[in-house]
């Protein structure tokens, strides 16, 4: 896991040096199409809520959030990433912060009415995929959604090259952490070449 983090940095404190955000390689400067389709399908308020990006990347997602009326904050592991952020979008009502997953602020636990997580566990590798999955699970407010979109395989099947499609299996545990599933979308995409997805909508259940 470590050297995942070690990687992302050295990416993005690279591409700082060349002013180059293009040769990180999650870095696509557009907004999720999984995540614009879905929210097409939302008819749920979404003002004055507060929503968190797992893993904020290149921002897009946050500002699409924040654009339908959350109150957004993201944040990555990489300052690099996050100072790019804060010079793209000066004016963003979005709050991009440097932050560890796996040492996150004690004051995320159980605060977010909505938390996305696009495209961080399939970066992955599968024991830091598990020891991951609970942290991302403690954000979730009661009464909240968590919105993981990855790739996906069947248990068993070779994960191939990175990124990792993950498993049915694998996001069981975010059950085994405390959430209830709502909603669990198989489907291909619309890429070039298409890819085999997964959008899960998980709830924690609201207190008594």
């Amino acid at each position: 896991m470590w050297r995942r983090c070690r990687l992302v940095r050295a990416l993005y404190r690279a591409a700082s040096g060349s002013d180059d955000e293009g040769t990180v390689p999650w870095a696509d400067g557009a907004v999720n199409a999984n995540l614009i389709s879905w929210l097409s399908k939302r008819d749920a308020p979404s003002d004055g809520l507060r929503a968190l990006k797992i893993g904020c990347g290149s921002g897009d997602d946050c500002e699409e959030l924040a654009r339908v009326g959350y109150g957004v904050v993201g944040f990555d592991i990489a300052p690099t990433a996050i100072d790019w952020r804060h010079a793209r979008f000066a004016d963003s009502p979005v709050e991009y912060t440097v932050a560890d997953l796996f040492d996150a602020p004690e004051s995320w636990t159980h605060a977010f009415d909505f938390v996305l997580e696009s495209f961080t566990l399939q970066a992955l590798p599968p024991d830091a995929r598990s020891r991951a999955i609970p942290h991302m699970a403690r954000f979730v407010a009661p009464g909240g959604m968590l919105l993981v979109i990855t790739r996906g395989r069947d248990a068993g099947e070779d994960p191939g090259d990175f990124p990792w499609p993950v498993s049915r299996d694998e996001l069981d545990g975010f059950v085994r952490a405390g959430l209830d599933v709502r909603v669990f979308e198989d489907y291909v995409d619309d890429d070039d070449p298409p890819k085999r997805r997964f959008r899960v909508e998980y709830t924690r259940l609201a207190a008594a």
